[in-house]
């Protein structure tokens, strides 16, 4: 089983680290310009607010948590306190803290941070280990045949058997990895209970990804979208027996 160490900051500021990082944690690493000419931003998907970073152990993704629509314009980094554990860097650390440990297809995470604000609020971030080589599947929409569909949809299938409800399931939070399908991005996913099918989250997970997949272009496709789509139905069916 993974740990994680708790650090304290000043002003209230709380840090939680894995295992492989804390002895060399640094809350710093919290800070872009630290980082200086290893970090960068990252350019596609998202509201901005993240950045990929060279550190020492490895590449990292360094992520704020940032609000859209019209929320943004009250505020858009400041959430409610509901308690440390319950923020939003935390609870997505623990979420995926739990899914490394049973094997499933998600960036290990490194640190997650918690700054107290004025009033009840507070800001957030989180470092996770970069995938290596990843692509979204917007970027590879040209090269994936019907097996590769099918991939996608076991996938999905093996997170939803272990009661793993993700709150965005899009085509941007899902990557081709050297041959493999991962998911990134749990901000307010849930763990629920596992072995169940068919229950209204798994079917609204499904929808949501098939609504992302009807925004994008599919003309260099070899399959289209309505033939991917029953090939990510047919592998989900199929369980996840299968890697």
């Amino acid at each position: 089983m993974s740990h994680s160490s708790d650090f304290f900051g000043d002003d209230g500021a709380r840090f939680r680290v894995s295992a492989v990082w804390s002895p060399s944690f640094n809350t710093d690493w919290f800070r872009p310009d630290a980082w200086g000419s290893a970090a960068r931003p990252v350019d596609a998907g998202g509201r901005g607010g993240a950045w990929f970073v060279t550190a020492p152990g490895g590449e990292l993704v360094l992520r704020f948590y940032q609000r859209g629509g019209l929320m943004a314009h009250l505020s858009r980094d400041a959430y409610v306190r509901t308690g440390v554990a319950q923020s939003r860097a935390f609870a997505e650390f623990e979420l995926l803290q739990r899914m490394v440990e049973r094997g499933l297809p998600v960036p290990a995470p490194v640190a997650a941070a918690f700054w107290p604000r004025a009033g009840v609020f507070y800001r957030a971030a989180i470092l996770v280990e970069r995938l290596e080589s990843a692509q979204p599947l917007p970027s590879v929409l040209g090269t994936l045949a019907a097996e590769h569909w099918e991939a996608v949809g076991r996938t999905v299938r093996r997170f939803h058997d272990e009661g793993i409800d993700h709150a965005d399931l899009n085509a941007f939070n899902i990557l081709w990895v050297n041959g493999s399908v991962y998911v990134i991005d749990f901000d307010k996913g849930r763990q629920r209970a596992r072995g169940i099918t068919g229950a209204r989250w798994q079917r609204g997970n499904l929808d949501r990804f098939h609504r992302s997949l009807l925004k994008l272009d599919w003309t260099d496709s070899p399959l289209g979208l309505d033939t991917a789509w029953e090939h990510v139905l047919a592998g989900y069916s199929e369980g996840a027996g299968h890697p």
